[in-house]
């Protein structure tokens, strides 16, 4: 018997027929689904029109008593049942399907952009390259309303959604800035030019003239700044600390240096009681590996730690590290650009607290010497450049700006002229001294050595380290036929050997000292004796003049004037020495 049956014949065997009609009364109350609109008693209609059809077929069951008829209902009213609630499967999957064809055959929203907000009713809108006055729908908040964000309207051109900000757009420069808050951008002013509305991002986005900013598709509202694809942030975010105790063999350059840059910053009011002119920048140059750059480094983090030690001033210095070949560009006018950029990085940096310090190293390869042809070179519009930026500084307080060259004889005049490049620092090889010094540096007092050597010193290891060093020293500067490499011949008609030593610079000395640790490393993973030895040091100091490729390969002139410390105009020819056998010296002419 199925619950339905059930549920009749528990009406069926009630004694309180009243109880069995209230039950009935209730249920038809709660089925019936039927809303009737309010009605005089007259218009109401009758308990059998109000009834369902499963309400009337229990009614018959509590009036029929015989099992025939009674079955029979039973039956009818199963089907009822099961039809109902297949018609209202039915109209269920007829709502889903009615909703989704609405959503198909409804027009799309239209996008567009918010470019002002008149009233909080009304928003000034661009589609599709018209303009309208729309509504806004009331249940959007009026954070949500930003200019130039991307907005949904409908049919009636009514806000109805925002969006977000247009990832996509035009990218153009900023040539003006309006006072109004406008932006003139263009290739050039005046040409071609267009004013855009900045949008709410960039409301706390500091806009300068020559940054490009993105723009809508209606290319009426700048959205974003973006960076040039060709700027470069010559920034060292991690500027090494390098003090003057990690440079060797260059006490003169350092005092020159300290002398010129330190005293004025650290006793201005000397300086301007005597009308002292401060210096705009320094030019190092001497021979490649004699540590120009690791100066220019040590000058930024020792004045700042100066100028905080003493004026107790809170000064962090801004280490910008520019290789001159980066700047060179094909495109007329991107070498200019980037010259201009790194200056207006400096000057925003100080702007902001920092000792900005401009190190240009390769100088000779953008600051070269204008030749008197003016139409293809680049040089003549990217040395005045360079020029009018440096005219723009005022002293020392604004900015440092430190030239490091192999060629100084190659930079252009006007350059190095006083007013500009007013110090000219030489940055010489090391002699004996300054070699011992070099190899203290890069020799750690820790270092393992040799047991031979300990024995020798007595076990102290100190000593034992200063002997080790003093060796290779003397080797190095020993006169000798086996030290012979080059020789020059001058205009006066002398000629010149130049040895090893002629040739040492600092990072020739620290390759020495790591090659040494190579070959103590790999004895001890033979399982041999360990500890560095003089024979390794010796070893590795032909090995470095051998293969370090501190000859130039190829018979460029300029190569080779950079190789040697003498005056370019002065040089005739230059020969190599080969040792044979025979002790005899053939010479091959390289240039």
């Amino acid at each position: 018997m199925t619950k339905e049956q059930e549920g009749v014949y528990y009406f069926l065997t009630c004694k309180n027929r009243l109880t069995i009609e209230t039950n009935f009364q209730r249920s038809l109350n709660i089925s019936d689904h039927t809303v009737y609109p309010e009605s005089t008693e007259e218009e109401q209609p009758g308990p059998s029109e109000r009834q369902s059809a499963l309400q009337l077929i229990d009614t018959l069951l509590l009036d029929v008593v015989e099992d025939a008829p009674r079955k029979v209902l039973v039956a009818l009213r199963e089907r009822v049942m099961q039809t109902d609630l297949s018609l209202l499967q039915q109209q269920s999957e007829l709502k889903k399907l009615t909703e989704v064809v609405e959503k198909v055959t409804a027009p799309a929203n239209r996008i567009g952009t918010l470019l002002s907000l008149p009233t909080a009713e009304t928003a000034h809108i661009v589609v599709g390259g018209a303009e309208y006055y729309a509504n806004i729908d009331p249940r959007l908040k009026n954070e949500q309303l930003e200019i130039g964000v991307q907005i949904l309207v409908n049919e009636a051109f009514v806000v109805i959604e925002t969006l977000d900000y247009d990832k996509s757009g035009a990218v153009m420069k900023i040539s003006d800035l309006l006072p109004d808050g406008r932006i003139r951008v263009g290739q050039e002013t005046g040409l071609n030019a267009t004013l855009l509305i900045p949008a709410a991002v960039l409301a706390d986005v500091k806009l300068k003239v020559g940054d490009e900013v993105r723009t809508d598709s209606s290319h009426r509202v700048a959205v974003e700044r973006v960076d040039p694809a060709q700027k470069k942030n010559y920034f060292l975010k991690e500027t090494p600390k390098v003090s003057w105790n990690n440079i060797g063999g260059q006490k003169e350059a350092i005092e020159a240096i300290r002398d010129t840059l330190e005293h004025p910053l650290l006793h201005p009011e000397l300086y301007a009681r005597f009308k002292y002119s401060q210096p705009k920048g320094f030019l190092l140059y001497g021979p490649p590996g004699c540590g120009k750059t690791l100066i220019g480094k040590a000058t930024a983090a020792s004045l700042a730690h100066r100028l905080q030690e003493e004026k107790k001033e809170k000064v962090e210095e801004y280490f910008l590290h520019v290789k001159g070949p980066e700047i060179l560009n094909m495109w007329v006018g991107e070498s200019e650009r980037m010259v201009r950029d790194i200056f207006a990085q400096a000057r925003e940096k100080r702007d902001s607290g920092y000792l900005p310090f401009v190190f240009i190293d390769e100088a000779e390869s953008i600051l070269g010497t204008r030749h008197s042809s003016r139409s293809s070179n680049i040089l003549s519009t990217l040395v005045p450049m360079f020029c009018a930026e440096m005219d723009g500084v005022a002293s020392l307080k604004e900015m440092v700006i430190i030239l490091a060259s192999n060629r100084p004889d190659l930079i252009d005049p006007a350059i190095l002229r006083p007013g500009r490049i007013d110090r000219k620092i030489k940055v010489g090889r090391p002699d004996k001294d300054a070699a011992r010094e070099i190899f203290s540096i890069y020799f750690d007092p820790e270092l393992p050595l040799a047991k031979n050597l300990l024995n020798e010193a007595e076990g102290d290891q100190a000593k034992a380290r200063t002997r080790l060093i003093d060796t290779a020293v003397e080797a190095l500067f020993h006169p000798g036929a086996e030290n012979r490499m080059i020789e020059v011949r001058l205009r006066s008609s002398r000629r010149e050997i130049l040895s090893r030593k002629d040739l040492l610079n600092g990072a020739i000395i620290a390759s020495i000292v790591e090659r040494a640790k190579e070959k103590a490393i790999k004895r001890a993973i033979a399982g041999l004796a360990e500890g560095i030895t003089t024979e390794d040091l010796l070893d590795a100091m032909s090995e470095e003049y051998k293969e370090g490729e501190i000859l130039p390969p190829t018979n460029i002139l300029e190569d080779w004037l950079t190789l040697i410390d003498h005056d370019p105009k002065n040089v005739v020819d230059i020969s190599l020495l080969h040792e044979k056998k025979q002790n005899h010296w053939p010479r091959k002419s390289v240039i």
